[in-house]
């Protein structure tokens, strides 16, 4: 399976239009992958909270548009990272959007876990509620964005429903990048599974970006990470490996919590 990476620099220079015109090229140049994926929030940045209400877009919303087209001319799945969603009937949502490579949408994830301390995303966006898997031909991926990264039992519960292959689209800053390797591996490690994990490079709204996209295998090893700046990054990977993992070590089998309620005395 080959997937490439877009860590998209998010720039204030940059309109959003422009920037739309732009990532969607760069989808079409990856024809050849089976899977893009793109990081959280390109089209504002994560951290430009005084943009996300002037800039939400419904679900079918130009992004949609673009981003759709793009999979479809390029062939491929596409992870579209997430764009800020205005649902008619309620708040804003922090969702990401997945296309099969007819340009349909096979997918859509509003983020569980909002960032901000009860500032920022955390009270301008409403919480998703739903674990999304999708099934791909080659693996199972299961849906994450940004801050989900740092709570275990959302992914437990993505590998319960299936998946093999985690996909975390992100806004990681660049002060607290250690960290976002390190949960990488350990999300990898712990659930057996591949992680593949999109951020952005650049500074927007002040805030300096991590960039380092990662792809890490169920052993936890490093299969390829992308610098500081903006680039693409490739790689090839076998999903049979998951299977492989987890029966040579199976430890998701001796699990004794979160599995049934306790037996009372």
């Amino acid at each position: 399976m080959r997937a490439s990476v877009i860590q998209i620099a998010v720039n204030e220079d940059e309109s959003v239009e422009a920037r739309r015109r732009r990532v969607a090229a760069m989808v079409r140049e990856q024809a050849g992958s089976d899977l893009v994926v793109l990081p959280e929030l390109w089209t504002t940045g994560a951290f430009a909270y005084e943009a996300f209400g002037s800039e939400a877009e419904p679900l079918e919303g130009p992004t949609y548009e673009a981003m759709a087209k793009a999979a479809s001319d390029a062939g491929v799945w596409l992870h579209a990272g997430s764009i800020p969603e205005r649902d008619p009937d309620g708040p804003l949502y922090n969702t990401s959007l997945v296309f099969s490579p007819s340009g349909d949408l096979a997918a859509a994830y509003r983020k569980i876990h909002r960032f901000g301390f009860d500032k920022g995303e955390a009270v301008l966006m409403g919480a998703g509620a739903e674990l999304v898997t999708v099934r791909l031909p080659e693996t199972t991926l299961g849906l994450s964005t940004c801050y989900d990264l740092r709570f275990p039992e959302l992914f437990r519960g993505l590998v319960d429903a299936g998946a093999e292959t985690l996909v975390v689209s992100a806004g990681w800053p660049e002060r607290r990048r250690s960290h976002w390797t390190l949960l990488a591996q350990a999300r990898a490690v712990e659930n057996q599974a591949f992680v593949v994990a999109c951020g952005t490079a650049g500074t927007h709204a002040g805030v300096p970006q991590a960039g380092h996209s990662i792809v890490v295998d169920p052993w936890g090893e490093v299969l390829a990470r992308a610098g500081a700046d903006e680039e693409v990054l490739t790689v090839e990977f076998d999903p049979g490996k998951v299977a492989a993992t987890r029966e040579q070590f199976p430890a998701l089998k001796d699990r004794m919590l979160g599995l049934q309620p306790p037996r009372r005395p």
